[in-house]
């Protein structure tokens, strides 16, 4: 734990997928809420199909949704603080990219997850 998903709209550039989730991670690990470096797990999930308000048929906004969901615990202040280093190391990373193409959106949910969670390492 903690787990990151990120969903991106195709209109949003990019360049190295691999490269983000390394920034994101490392800013989670470095925040020092994190007992391990291996428990932080990150994916993008790309979307295919969206709709960012009611006629932007063009496309011309895009949106990326962090979503951050961890153990128990953290009081709201901490999630507040993990929610705007990822919301700000998205911007980082991705705004050299993205100048001169569709407005980005960036969104971030930072959600404890049910107690009833369990993992069990193979090939230690």
């Amino acid at each position: 734990m903690p787990h990151l998903t990120i969903q991106v709209t195709p209109n949003v550039s990019i360049a190295h997928e691999e490269s983000l989730l390394k920034s994101l991670n490392k800013v989670l690990w470095d925040s020092g809420q994190f007992k391990q470096q291996t428990d932080i797990k990150a994916r993008i999930l790309p979307i295919q199909t969206f709709l960012v308000g009611v006629e932007d048929d063009e496309q011309a906004n895009g949106f990326i949704y962090a979503h951050l969901k961890m153990m128990t615990g953290r009081d709201i202040a901490v999630r507040n603080q993990l929610a705007e280093l990822l919301v700000a190391t998205i911007e980082d990373q991705l705004s050299a990219a993205q100048s001169g193409r569709s407005a980005l959106q960036i969104c971030v949910e930072v959600e404890e997850i049910s107690a009833v969670y369990h993992k069990k390492m193979l090939g230690d």
